[in-house]
């Protein structure tokens, strides 16, 4: 997915239509993850642009979006562009200090 999207509709309330934005990210992703996956990938994983516009976007987390979007809509921002595209993804195990950790906690 690569869109840009407006956030300023004449006749539709700003915040109505960034928490449209967020449901497209959200309703890709699913759909995405849904797809079958490849022999040996564990998900499916993302590679994430956000910026005001296509020239401006810089890589970012996938958790990090909404809170960049609300970021840019609290600004006043016209529009705003994300770049989506899903990846395979490989599971790796966690560092041998931190499973001990996890195993204290209980």
């Amino acid at each position: 997915m690569k869109k840009t999207f407006p956030l300023t509709i004449e006749g539709k309330n700003r915040d109505r239509v960034v928490e449209a934005v967020k449901n497209d990210i959200r309703k890709y992703m699913q759909r995405e993850r849904r797809k079958a996956l490849p022999p040996g990938v564990d998900f499916w994983d993302f590679d994430c642009r956000f910026g005001a516009t296509a020239d401006t976007a810089q890589a970012c987390h996938v958790a990090t979006l909404t809170e960049l979007i609300n970021d840019v809509a609290a600004a006043g921002g016209a529009q705003l562009y994300v770049e989506l595209l899903a990846k395979p993804g490989q599971r790796t195990a966690k560092p041998a200090s931190a499973q001990d950790d996890d195993a204290h906690e209980d």
